[in-house]
């Protein structure tokens, strides 16, 4: 299965999901300290859609700044459409996504996604049912690929990671006997993400190195 479609299969999980959060949840804030999960939600829905020159212009006016300029997307976008709008346009962009959407590479488009599905589900105490080949697909490019929005393979230097679940696992050459990290692929990922909110739920000496790093 391509990463373009593990992407469509997750997004199309992420919908599901999606649609069981009531008002209040969307209102709470999500890993993202910038962001509610309404503005999660509207980030994924923007970053499916939105232009090279509209993308451009943000930046300029947030200083040449992406972070800046996908807070601002975000926000705005979060405030034109409520979040079963959103849902409803992001079901159609799964199939037809436009303007970077479609340009951006889909094995890093898909981590973006996943470690948003987390950024949500997480806080809230709600099931994840991401499977888990879609989960080590995540994992597998957060170790190998550099992101220049996401230093999850730097995160994941010199570390010896396992994945309790799925038996996925990764060492670094240099990785030595203090540097062992495991627990569920979902927790995994998202600490190599830097979501300091999972380290809670992994084990092993590395968890220190890891947790140093995201500070």
């Amino acid at each position: 299965m391509s990463a373009r479609e593990m992407l469509a299969e997750h997004d199309r999980i992420f919908v599901e999901f999606a649609r069981t959060l009531a008002p209040s949840d969307w209102k709470q804030q999500s890993l993202c300290s910038e962001w509610s999960n309404h503005e999660v939600l509207a980030h994924l829905v923007g970053g499916y859609s939105i232009s090279l020159p509209s993308l451009g212009s943000a930046m300029l006016v947030n200083r040449g700044s992406f972070d800046g300029a996908n807070t601002a997307v975000a926000r705005r976008l979060a405030g034109r459409q409520t979040p079963t709008e959103l849902i409803n346009t992001l079901v159609g962009l799964i199939e037809h996504p436009k303007g970077i959407g479609k340009r951006f590479p889909a094995g890093l488009l898909l981590g973006d996604h996943v470690l948003h599905h987390l950024d949500i589900a997480l806080p809230l105490g709600r099931e994840v049912l991401i499977p888990g080949r879609i989960v080590d697909a995540v994992l597998k490019t957060e170790v190998r690929v550099p992101n220049p929005f996401v230093p999850a393979k730097t995160n994941a230097a010199g570390l010896s990671l396992r994945t309790t679940d799925t038996g996925w696992s990764f060492t670094n050459g240099r990785a030595g006997a203090d540097s062992h990290v495991e627990g569920l692929g979902i927790h995994v990922a998202a600490a190599l993400g830097g979501r300091r909110f999972a380290l809670t739920s992994l084990e092993g000496a590395g968890v220190t190195q890891l947790k140093d790093r995201l500070t």
